[in-house]
């Protein structure tokens, strides 16, 4: 069934997420997104676009932006053209990176971009990969708060409040809002791998799998709860990693 046009932001604003094809991971090392970072303010400093957020996870990219000469397409195309030639050399591969077309949602009003930021931002909470955004480092939070270096920060602030003291501080509150906001276009390309899975069981203290099957039961519960409540995780694949059944698994609240 062909794909049916992009829909269109009358304001230019989008917010837009790559993925790595068949989710493969696009970022090795830190280098790889130093590498995108410094993409992204080539372009930027050529005027091709605003960028207002971003968000580097293992195998998708949440970002921002606001298209100027160019339309979101070209502008999407330049940003990926020019980190995966850089990318395939590094790594001395051949082919496509990324899923072949973004997911786009046009930005129309202030609300919407306010929460389609703080979505953006609070995308390695949700995964479970930090306790609070700061420790995060591949995401423009930090920006917000201390010095911009790729992103425009004035829009956002200028939305919160005409004084930029009150206005970072009012940021800072909302970016951390705990809400319910859903964005359907993106949620079903959130997707942890089994590895990613077995690293936070780890972080929880979990030694291996049989650890874990072999826990007393609360302790047990506990791991299978906030796996559960982690963005990007299913039920299939917690059974999958842990050995531990579906119907079990369905059971602990």
């Amino acid at each position: 069934m062909p794909r049916g046009p992009r829909r269109r932001s009358e304001s230019g604003l989008y917010h837009v997420m790559l993925r790595g094809i068949n989710r493969q991971i696009i970022f090795e090392s830190e280098d790889d997104r130093y590498q995108l970072l410094s993409t992204l303010k080539r372009l930027i400093d050529k005027n091709s676009f605003v960028l207002y957020g971003y968000c580097f996870m293992d195998n998708h990219i949440h970002m921002l932006i606001q298209e100027l000469e160019d339309d979101i397409s070209n502008v999407m195309k330049r940003i990926c053209s020019s980190y995966v030639l850089w990318y395939n050399k590094k790594y001395e591969r051949s082919g496509h990176l990324f899923q072949e077309r973004f997911k786009s949602q046009p930005v129309d009003n202030d609300n919407h971009f306010l929460m389609a930021l703080r979505y953006i931002h609070q995308n390695p909470l949700s995964a479970g990969l930090c306790k609070e955004q700061l420790e995060y480092k591949w995401t423009s939070y930090r920006e917000y708060i201390t010095e911009p270096i790729i992103i425009d920060t004035e829009m956002c602030l200028s939305i919160l409040s005409p004084d930029k003291e009150k206005a970072v501080g009012l940021f800072i509150d909302f970016m951390n809002q705990e809400n319910e906001d859903i964005f359907p276009e993106f949620e079903d390309n959130i997707s942890l791998t089994d590895a990613e899975v077995l690293k936070k069981l780890h972080d929880m203290g979990i030694r291996n799998i049989s650890e874990l099957q072999k826990a007393e039961k609360n302790r047990r519960n506990s791991c299978i709860k906030t796996l559960k409540k982690t963005k990007g995780i299913s039920l299939r694949q917690i059974s999958r990693v842990t050995g531990i059944s579906k119907s079990i698994i369905e059971r602990i609240k």
